[in-house]
């Protein structure tokens, strides 16, 4: 593992991000173990954040600011940190989400990113990966995509999930439901719609895998392909209507909201007796 001393702050926006945060907390004569205090972080924590081994957060980033004095310096510096922590051939698709007025996603496996708990994310990652270092990465950087919906003006996401995301468990029952909760907590918000695909449906229109559209304010939309490796983005306007076109039809065999959160709180109370 580095020493905070020996990043060199030109090598990434982390590591200028660490860099900088580590000289104002010394210029501001605060030790490190006091600024974790304040964070509400274990000082292990922040060391590795100052050694660039794990990513700052939001909050961090706002504590900053304030305790420096350096009005929204980190909180601006934040997002580019997050973004940098995705392999770059997934870089792209977080611009475009950022940018979309309407997010449409259908998930066969996993409850979709931004709607994921940090506990459940965790096991998600985890189950790919043995690296812990990266997992920890992936995970802060997928919470930070799903500031998004915190936005004044959120996108609207629409989530088609198939019937076994909210079966499978990743990791133990109280991380599922956990999760599950989390989903039954958002689908009051009226930018948020999320239907359930049930299994007597049989055959459907995304049987191909999971995938994305995403409606942009200006430019064309675009569709994400999930893949086993790496996914892709279309812009093909062809590719777009027939992913578009089959989201219609995907929404159309799926249980109506109400019953979707019905089966949702149903599969919660049997994990929960």
């Amino acid at each position: 593992m580095p020493y905070a001393e020996d990043l060199d702050p030109s090598d990434s926006v982390l590591s200028f991000y660490v860099t900088d945060l580590r000289r104002r907390r010394e210029a501001a004569g605060i030790t490190q173990r006091d600024f974790a205090r304040t964070a509400l972080m274990a000082p292990s924590l922040l060391n590795k954040i100052e050694a660039a081994q794990r990513l700052p957060t939001k909050e961090l980033s706002a504590l900053a600011d304030e305790k420096f004095g350096t009005g929204d310096h980190f909180r601006r510096l934040w997002p580019l940190v997050i973004k940098y922590a995705y392999p770059k051939w997934f870089r792209p698709y977080v611009e475009l989400e950022a940018a979309a007025t309407i997010i449409r996603s259908f998930e066969v496996q996993t409850v979709p990113g931004l709607l994921q708990t940090e506990e459940y994310g965790r096991e998600v990652l985890a189950a790919g990966r043995t690296n812990r270092d990266e997992i920890e990465e992936l995970l802060n950087g997928r919470m930070g995509r799903q500031a998004i919906l915190d936005r004044p003006k959120p996108p609207e996401l629409w989530i088609v999930i198939d019937e076994t995301v909210i079966l499978r468990r990743p990791g133990c029952v109280d991380n599922m439901a956990g999760q599950l909760q989390r989903l039954l907590d958002v689908s009051g918000i009226p930018n948020i719609v999320i239907q359930v695909l049930p299994f007597d449906v049989g055959g459907h229109a995304g049987v191909d895998g999971p995938f994305t559209t995403l409606t942009m304010d200006e430019g064309p939309n675009v569709v994400y392909v999930d893949g086993f490796l790496k996914g892709q983005i279309l812009a093909e306007p062809d590719d777009v209507r027939t992913a578009e076109r089959a989201y219609d039809l995907l929404t159309a065999e799926a249980l109506s909201i109400s019953r979707s959160v019905d089966l949702i709180a149903k599969a919660l109370k049997e994990l929960t007796p």
